[in-house]
């Protein structure tokens, strides 16, 4: 583990997400979808402080994201898996420093966490198909806005938290 999870702010900042998940601004909404914030913060937190502590602040990210939503469908089994592999992809592989690199990724990761909460909301077999076409239609959605907006928050937020895990 890195030394990001030591500063609280840093840590603080986690809680941020469920607040951006209540009032996500409607500019940017991509028909009526928010982007996931989850992954939007996830991403940079474990490229910078590694896998372990990116799958704990995942596990973490996810009771907080999960306390918002009625309902049986979890996030925390995704985004610890997500957190766990993208602080492996930084530590093992070349530094992800490129825009492409960082949108590509949260498409891979928000499709991911998509797909396991259709997954586990409807089962392999989605029999309605208006339920199916509505949760692909988020999917997509959801997806599209988190990758376009991924290299501009990943990209700062990473930044940020590897000169204070330099310190």
């Amino acid at each position: 583990m890195g030394v990001l999870h030591r500063l609280r702010w840093a840590v603080a900042s986690a809680g941020v997400v469920p607040l951006l998940t209540l009032a996500s601004p409607s500019f940017l909404k991509v028909a009526g979808v928010s982007p996931s914030w989850a992954v939007l913060w996830l991403l940079p937190w474990s490229l910078a402080d590694g896998p372990l502590s990116g799958a704990l602040a995942g596990v973490g990210l996810g009771l907080l994201v999960d306390s918002l939503q009625v309902g049986p469908e979890t996030q925390i089994p995704a985004l610890a898996l997500l957190g766990w592999w993208w602080g492996r992809l930084a530590r093992k592989g070349a530094p992800i420093e490129r825009s492409l690199s960082l949108g590509l990724l949260a498409l891979l990761g928000t499709l991911f966490l998509g797909l396991s909460l259709l997954l586990q909301r409807h089962g392999i077999s989605l029999s309605e198909p208006l339920l199916r076409q509505a949760g692909l239609h988020t999917l997509l959605a959801q997806t599209l806005v988190t990758a376009l907006l991924a290299p501009m928050i990943c990209s700062l937020l990473l930044l940020l938290w590897r000169r204070q895990g330099a310190i």
